[in-house]
């Protein structure tokens, strides 16, 4: 396959170049976790500015390798803006073009198939309200029944009307999903979603009876999570930054 072809950084603005940055580096946490799936799942970020544009993973390229420069620029209707020799994936398109189009609001989507998400994907009650962690995100989490491969643009419509405002995402017997107003937020959500679903397959590999916690201690759980001055991913993102640089720095290219 041909080398990657960089966009030239006069042919961006700061803030894209910053987006790539950030999206590269969230790809290469993905892949320092374990949780790809060789060259499939996909995260995406909005291009900052009025244009309908996001940018998307390199339809080949390993999670570990991807950079800020090899990243993909698409509008909303799956054209490719960026110079570069790799397609998209058609299923991330799919199911990124509808998140982005529908809100505003999100700026990054992240997209995974790991064991533990998958699992309890395909359990009929999805995630259980076992712990701490759980309900940090049970009250925020939306569930899409499976479809087949997301290849059907008309999938879309059903899949963002399920979302709806919510920022965690169980898409039934495929995986897990999340978004946030940054990288760093969307991320962070799928970190406690995907601990939230080890813990519910590890809890239960134990054969003892669960101990479900009350709807009160939900919403108890849920305030408590949502208060606070800090963004969702604030504290969190530059030490993952940090992370990244001591160990390398390559994403930023």
């Amino acid at each position: 396959m041909s080398a990657v072809v960089a966009p030239k950084k006069q042919d961006m603005s700061d803030a894209e170049r910053q987006a790539r940055i950030d999206l590269a580096a969230c790809y290469r946490l993905v892949a320092r976790n374990g949780w790809d799936d060789l060259i499939y799942t996909h995260v995406s970020a909005a291009v900052p500015g009025p244009t309908k544009h996001f940018l998307i993973n390199p339809y080949g390229m390993m999670f570990g390798e991807i950079t800020a420069s090899s990243l993909v620029k698409v509008d909303i209707d799956g054209n490719i803006a960026s110079d570069t020799p790799y397609k998209i994936n058609p299923a991330g398109y799919t199911i990124h073009s509808a998140v982005h189009a529908a809100r505003e609001d999100v700026k990054c989507v992240l997209h995974l198939h790991t064991n533990a998400g998958v699992a309890v994907s395909s359990q009929k009650q999805g995630l259980l309200p076992l712990n701490q962690t759980a309900l940090v995100v049970y009250s925020d989490l939306a569930y899409h029944d499976y479809e087949g491969i997301a290849l059907d643009l008309d999938e879309r419509e059903r899949l963002v009307a399920n979302l709806g405002g919510k920022n965690h995402f169980m898409l039934r017997n495929h995986g897990t999903l999340t978004v946030g107003h940054t990288v760093a937020a969307a991320y962070v959500r799928m970190f406690f979603l995907e601990r939230a679903c080890q813990m519910q397959i590890a809890a239960q590999s134990g054969g003892a009876e669960l101990n479900l916690l009350s709807k009160a201690m939900q919403e108890r759980v849920h305030r408590q999570a949502t208060t606070g001055s800090a963004g969702v991913g604030e504290r969190d993102w530059p030490a993952l930054l940090r992370l990244l640089d001591r160990e390398d720095p390559s994403y930023k290219n």
